[in-house]
């Protein structure tokens, strides 16, 4: 009988992902994602919330686009597998982290309004304003990254 190895999550992000390159040139981004699960206390009738973090690890493409898009607080869908991995710290102690290493990455949420201030101001410093323009910049539909565009 097979095995399977397989996590799906849909969170806000902790942080802003961390970038950087292997040895071979390969872009490698980490981040980590918070997932919340609510329920009603039978005893006492109030409602209660558990986070619990997740450390995720993307490479090549899929960590540019992370790089590029998410940002702390952005909502995601991720797909991937576990994978524990053993290091040394700098204490010199042993310690072992499971990570979700990423093989899909969905953006679910648009970015803030704030974040495209700036870039509505430049592009549009010589155009009239009319009031059928969105002033919030396009969502994140409109950017429409097609499955077959993106070569991974």
């Amino acid at each position: 009988m097979s095995t399977l190895n397989k996590v799906t999550l849909i969170g806000y992000l902790g942080r802003d992902p961390e970038t950087r390159s292997t040895a071979a040139g390969d872009t490698v981004a980490q981040f980590t994602l918070a997932t919340t699960e609510t329920w009603k206390d039978k005893a006492t009738g109030e409602k209660r919330e558990a986070t619990e973090w997740h450390r995720v690890v993307l490479y090549r493409k899929l960590a540019e686009i992370a790089a590029l898009y998410l940002k702390k607080g952005s909502l995601a869908y991720v797909e991937g597998r576990l994978q524990t991995r053993k290091y040394t710290g700098k204490d010199d102690v042993e310690r072992y982290v499971v990570e979700i290493i990423a093989d899909d990455l969905r953006l679910l949420g648009g970015r803030p309004a704030s974040d495209y201030a700036d870039d509505d101001r430049k592009s549009d410093a010589a155009a009239p304003r009319t009031t059928t323009r969105k002033s919030a910049g396009p969502q994140l539909a409109e950017l429409e990254l097609e499955d077959d565009a993106i070569p991974f």
